[in-house]
């Protein structure tokens, strides 16, 4: 374990460094540049594409691409497969990104960014007169329930919130627990929700499930949150859709091109950004370097990683 050679996507919190560094010898890189020819595993995080250009760069001894997040639409699955590489993730962000989901939510639906604005300017009188809308007894449709989703729907349910849900597979069992009702169809989730929350996976059937197209079959008034994927919705249209005041309110933590964002979001009173901040508490970050750790040292002994995603 100890002659292991990790390839790291960029440079990491100094804690988590040191844990790698358990494992062996640590060399951090830009993907963007040549790769060295030595290496057996790559540790990567959501901010860094592992195309199937870098996947063909990489080390013929590297064999597991260890990527802190839940997610691996940065990853070329397709091509680490071809190669025999194994990716692996670190599901440990449900309950901090749930939170921070309902936190937008709030924020977004009651005008707090805005509100704190003038607040700051000494505009006491302007921040008062934002109304905003409000969440209790509201329906909330949530697109993707898995974990996180229902983990939204759960804490939704506080607000005494009427559960709506839309994915590829309906889940009886979840639905008794949240006392959730399925959609068989997107169209049948958008007309009916007041708050859309997207909280499902980015392939490429998601890819831009928000377009122009569907967002006008949203109510009108209607309230997006977007805690997912960025590309999960087409930008373009959802400004196009604020702009003719379509919708009521939108919040966003992701973005189609993060850390690009669309320059006219930013022009909306009724629009709440932040820059992906889903797991950003102390005790997630903690969780995701010891699930990463986990990962790694699974794979080196056992030869497969506690969360393998192919």
């Amino acid at each position: 374990m100890g002659n292991t050679t990790i390839i790291v996507s960029r440079p990491l919190p100094p804690a988590m460094m040191e844990a790698l560094g358990q494992f062996g010898s640590l060399r951090v890189v830009d993907l963007g540049q040549p790769l060295p020819d030595d290496g057996d595993i790559l540790v990567s995080t959501p901010m860094d594409p592992v195309t199937a250009d870098v996947i063909d760069q990489l080390p013929t001894s590297l064999r597991l691409i260890a990527n802190i997040g839940v997610g691996t639409d940065n990853i070329d699955l397709a091509a680490a497969r071809d190669r025999g590489i194994v990716v692996s993730n670190t599901p440990v962000v449900t309950e901090d990104t749930a939170d921070l989901t309902l936190a937008l939510m709030l924020a977004t639906c009651r005008r707090l960014s805005i509100s704190e604005r003038h607040l700051r300017a000494g505009n006491w009188t302007a921040g008062v007169a934002q109304l905003g809308q409000r969440v209790h007894g509201k329906r909330l449709g949530i697109i993707g329930f898995g974990a996180i989703g229902q983990a939204v729907a759960q804490r939704a349910r506080g607000f005494n919130m009427e559960i709506l849900y839309h994915g590829p597979h309906r889940k009886p069992e979840a639905e008794a627990a949240l006392g959730a009702r399925y959609c068989a169809t997107l169209d049948q989730l958008l007309a009916e929700a007041d708050i859309v929350s997207l909280n499902c996976a980015l392939t490429e059937q998601t890819r831009h499930l928000l377009n122009a197209e569907s967002l006008a079959k949203m109510k009108p008034g209607a309230v997006v949150i977007n805690t997912g994927r960025g590309p999960l919705i087409d930008e373009a249209a959802l400004v196009e859709a604020l702009r003719c005041g379509h919708l009521g309110a939108v919040g966003l933590d992701v973005f189609e091109f993060e850390p690009e964002i669309t320059p006219a979001l930013r022009e909306f009173d009724n629009v709440t950004l932040l820059p992906h901040i889903g797991s950003a508490t102390a005790e997630c970050r903690m969780d995701m370097a010891r699930r990463v750790c986990a990962n790694i040292g699974q794979f080196l002994q056992q030869g497969a990683p506690l969360d393998r995603c192919h």
